[in-house]
């Protein structure tokens, strides 16, 4: 399979899609139901009220959204890291690195504002790319800013994207105040328009306005299996880490940067649980989209091939023990 996905042809797009049917098929067979919580924001409630009539009468329509965004993730992060040669070659490795990773937690599969919100961030993430090719790249900052504000409007705790942005465009240009006063006015734009839209409703009301904020520690639920699949998914980042390290020396400028900004944006992830934290998974979502970007090269680089075949099939293998065992069909 890794030497199919070393290949960057377009037959992979569909292989991709089975195979990932194949790793999720449990989330099919027991839909996860989405409940809103505090820490969703308004436009994620919007979007599961539209959904509730179909979601009640098929709930497996839940899982079919959810692999959907799953499944678009895993391209949009693949055309990023081959669109900026961030690898050695062109493949389709980091999206089926993306689908192994978020097949690794069983919350990583349900419809949830933190997914949604990734399919915005790799949108940001892209945009983030273009500006240090770019001249005039005053649109591209503030639709990026725009994307992390509609983000946070969908799941607050991508609040902390916004610090995310500002180092990114510290990283990626050369210091211009205009453009990062742009970037932080597409931030609060949706902000803006909220209070705006409830009062010429009639629905103006600061409990709406004003986000629901916990900071405090998240709060896990420890098990064998927890454990044996964070191993899963810091053994191939450490060894992506090092083959990545070990090229930087031998790739562009640009590319370094792109490299600093992924390992930022894995950063900015891990805080997003400590903003109104819970005992679900679901908000470690988000930390996906690096950590495929750091497995992929260690499934590409590592000049004994057997290192990559290993890791590959002891993560298939405990994806197919922790479904049968743990996940309800």
């Amino acid at each position: 399979m890794i030497g199919i996905f070393k290949q960057k042809t377009p037959g992979n797009i569909f292989v991709l899609f089975i195979a990932g049917i194949l790793l999720k098929l449990p989330v099919f067979f027991h839909p996860h139901i989405p409940v809103a919580e505090p820490k969703d924001g308004p436009l994620f409630r919007g979007i599961l009220h539209f959904f509730d009539g179909a979601g009640k009468t098929s709930p497996v329509i839940y899982p079919l959204i959810a692999y959907l965004l799953l499944y678009t993730q895993a391209l949009s992060l693949n055309k990023v890291i081959n669109d900026n040669r961030m690898m050695q070659r062109q493949t389709f490795l980091p999206a089926m690195s993306y689908l192994l990773v978020t097949s690794l937690v069983p919350e990583w599969n349900y419809f949830s504002a933190p997914l949604f919100v990734n399919s915005i961030l790799v949108f940001v993430l892209a945009g983030l790319f273009k500006t240090q090719n770019m001249q005039q790249a005053k649109g591209t900052i503030f639709n990026v800013g725009l994307g992390i504000g509609i983000a946070s409007f969908i799941f607050f705790p991508t609040v902390v994207f916004m610090i995310w942005a500002i180092f990114a465009l510290m990283l990626m240009r050369p210091f211009r105040i205009n453009e990062w006063l742009l970037c932080i006015l597409g931030m609060t734009a949706p902000y803006y328009f909220y209070p705006v839209y409830l009062f010429l409703t009639d629905q103006f009301n600061l409990q709406k306005i004003l986000p629901y904020i916990d900071i405090s520690l998240p709060r896990f639920r420890q098990s064998a299996w927890i454990a044996a699949s964070s191993l899963l998914m810091c053994l191939p980042f450490i060894l992506g880490a090092y083959y990545v390290q070990d090229n930087l020396r031998r790739v562009l400028i640009q590319v370094r940067k792109g490299w600093s900004l992924i390992l930022l944006y894995l950063l900015a992830a891990i805080l997003v649980p400590f903003l109104n934290s819970g005992e679900s998974f679901e908000n470690w979502v988000i930390a996906a989209i690096p950590l495929a970007s750091f497995h992929a090269c260690a499934y590409l680089y590592p000049p004994r091939k057997i290192i990559p075949l290993i890791l590959f099939w002891a993560v298939i293998a405990f994806i197919v023990v922790y479904q049968a065992s743990v996940v309800p069909w």
